[in-house]
């Protein structure tokens, strides 16, 4: 039996766009010329699985509808929440449509993951299928490659899951890594007869009510349109407090492998980092006195520059009424200005520089200074610049 992905698609893009009236759900993001859910898509075209059940709302209808006829996949089904309701429903409603049968092993995905070495991946998933039961979930791990409070962790016996710790502070993360720690991907796999078991046992009223909902749906053109009485009576849990909390066995597994959920401007910059060979245009390359920038990226309200800081290069002492700016720094150690706060960065430290805020780079060492700078904002132009103080004579 083939494996069904199943691609959770209702994420709004709060943390990147927290101010912002129209936010840009992550998962539809242009980074240039590919989205997360466009990867995604690509992902389950792999032999191991089967036609992909994709669980969104109306509000995404038509973005997934253009995504699946771009990237050619003409079997799945869409299961269309009319109300968001956190995790563990959209996994219980797609993990109850008729067509799948109770023992058929259910791989959740995230929309909005950037995963690479796939083929290591979907060896793990396949590899792993045969000790899948009627009780049993597989969450998967990735083996940190720093202290961060921006992921879960998880902590294992003997490839059991013994103990989630949900973002815990940068010191707290370095311990849980010393002790093998690893990433909680928020990525499940199950088969069909566990989801209901573990819902009937754990949690009765998500189950009675998306069953109604389900039940009741209505199916039109490879849509399940869930009722809407039904399903707003569901309680609103993520799958990790509804579930994984609760049952015993869980098992790991574990990956050492490139990925991330961009979720934050920082990772997003790093990711532009790494490809930047790949978006470099040499007719995108400007110079100024304190040396040069390239726009790596120009997206929807936002844009990826790398600046490059000379030695004994400053910047002027500015702020723009526009837009915020996160900075990643790569190479080099700037010393930075931020309104009343003076202080010197090293590479892989990163800073968000709030609209309004008075800033300033400087690089007052012989080594020169680069940094990835995420713009985010309406107006992203050289002329939304109120300049303070400049030693290359640019005040007015």
């Amino acid at each position: 039996m083939k494996i069904r992905p199943v691609i959770l698609c209702g994420g709004a893009g709060t943390r990147l766009w927290p101010k912002a009236k129209k936010r840009q759900a992550k998962q539809f993001i242009d980074f240039g010329n590919w989205t997360l859910l466009g990867k995604t898509l690509e992902r389950v075209k792999a032999s191991i699985f089967d036609a992909p059940i994709i669980s969104t709302n109306a509000k995404y209808l038509r973005q997934v509808k253009q995504h699946l006829k771009k990237h050619k996949i003409r079997k799945f089904k869409i299961v269309l929440e009319p109300a968001k309701r956190n995790t563990a429903p959209a996994i219980l409603s797609t993990a109850l449509i008729k067509d799948i049968p109770n023992e058929q092993p259910l791989m959740f995905l995230a929309a909005d993951h950037l995963i690479e070495k796939v083929g290591l991946f979907n060896k793990a998933i396949k590899k792993n299928q045969k000790k899948l039961t009627h009780n049993n979930i597989f969450i998967f791990g990735i083996k940190p490659t720093m202290p961060s409070s921006e992921f879960g962790y998880f902590l294992t016996k003997n490839n059991k899951v013994s103990r989630f710790v949900e973002k815990p502070k940068e010191a707290k993360a370095k311990q849980i890594i010393s002790k093998k720690g690893y990433w909680n991907s928020g990525m499940f796999y199950m088969r069909k007869d566990s989801i209901i078991n573990n819902f009937k046992k754990y949690q009765p009223n998500i189950y009675r009510n998306c069953n109604k909902a389900v039940t009741k749906a209505k199916y039109k053109s490879n849509v399940y349109y869930l009722n809407k009485q039904a399903f707003t009576k569901t309680t609103a849990k993520s799958f990790d407090y509804a579930i994984l909390e609760k049952t015993k066995d869980i098992n790991a597994i574990k990956l050492d492998i490139p990925w991330s959920d961009l979720g934050s401007w920082k990772e997003i910059c790093k990711m532009y980092g790494r490809n930047k060979r790949q978006y470099f245009k040499k007719k995108n390359v400007f110079h100024r006195p304190w040396g040069s920038y390239v726009n790596l990226f120009n997206g929807k309200e936002f844009l990826i520059k790398e600046l490059y800081v000379k030695p004994k290069g400053i910047l002027s002492l500015q702020k723009h009424h526009h837009r915020a700016e996160h900075w990643v720094v790569t190479h080099g150690k700037p010393k930075i200005t931020l309104n009343k706060k003076y202080f010197t960065m090293k590479p892989d430290e990163n800073i968000f520089i709030p609209l309004g805020a008075i800033h300033r780079i400087e690089n007052p060492y012989k080594k020169p200074v680069k940094i990835i700078e995420a713009q985010v904002g309406s107006i992203l132009k050289e002329t939304d610049i109120v300049r303070y103080q400049d030693v290359y004579g640019r005040v007015k």
